[in-house]
């Protein structure tokens, strides 16, 4: 079911934040710059979401489709990953925020999944906006592993084939067990870059999500352009005349 939102704000915003490579290639500078410039475009936003009241902030840090890219350049998304962990998790448990990891984790390395259960359980009381980050995601791995855990239950007599509906499915989905109850669904996907498609991203929970495409590359992206998103957002509840206790039964 679609979030409420209040006021007209997305309670659930979730990005894919794509143009790094290609803000780097206009300037005749490594896919590294890119990418360096990339993470200060997160925690820019990251503050403004906070400030602006934002819930929940999803983003698609890495898909399972990227483990395709040349070896060298995953390898370099990795560490740098693994620094801006390093570097931003103690600030960011400071300010009371609440780190979720989502996808298909055991296939990242050892010292990465270490540092990311220990985000999660350092900012696991925490009650600021909660920040969740999807790496090695994909929706259809998200929906096919519900599909599993729901298959082996039946196998083990813990639940019944008719009990499988949409609920049961949505509650095993990755959001649905890392975000506060009722905020499993984005309001808004917010996409930069200029392709307009979801690239396999949390395929289930964009039922009904409003979508903002862009054609600002990432590193650009910035207050001006979120507040265009938002807005775009807000315009779109009021057309449709939505209050925020309608929102969810569209």
């Amino acid at each position: 079911m679609k979030n409420a939102s209040s006021g007209g704000i997305p309670r659930h915003i979730a990005v894919i934040m794509d143009g790094n490579g290609r803000w780097a290639a206009g300037r005749a500078l490594p896919r590294s710059a890119g990418h360096g410039m990339g993470v200060r475009t997160v925690k820019q936003v990251v503050e403004i979401c906070a400030r602006r009241g934002i819930e929940v902030l999803t983003l698609f840090a890495f898909s399972s489709e990227n483990w395709q890219r040349p070896r060298e350049e995953v390898s370099m998304l990795m560490n740098r990953f693994l620094e801006a962990l390093d570097d931003e998790i103690e600030g960011l448990h400071r300010n009371g925020f609440r780190v979720r990891f989502i996808g298909n984790l055991p296939q990242l390395s050892t010292p990465l999944r270490e540092r990311m259960e220990a985000a999660m359980t350092l900012t696991a009381n925490n009650t600021g906006m909660t920040l969740v980050i999807a790496v090695a995601y994909g929706g259809r791995w998200d929906v096919a592993a519900a599909a599993r855990e729901l298959a082996r239950r039946c196998v083990a007599g813990q639940m019944q084939i008719d009990a499988i509906d949409e609920g049961a499915l949505d509650a095993e989905l990755s959001l649905a067990r890392h975000v506060p109850e009722g905020l499993a669904d984005p309001d808004l996907l917010i996409r930069t870059g200029g392709e307009q498609r979801i690239s396999n991203f949390l395929l289930w929970n964009l039922a009904y999500t409003e979508l903002y495409f862009c054609d600002t590359l990432w590193p650009d992206f910035g207050e001006r352009e979120l507040e265009a998103a938002i807005g775009h957002f807000s315009r779109r509840q009021r057309r449709f005349g939505l209050t925020p206790g309608q929102a969810g039964a569209r």
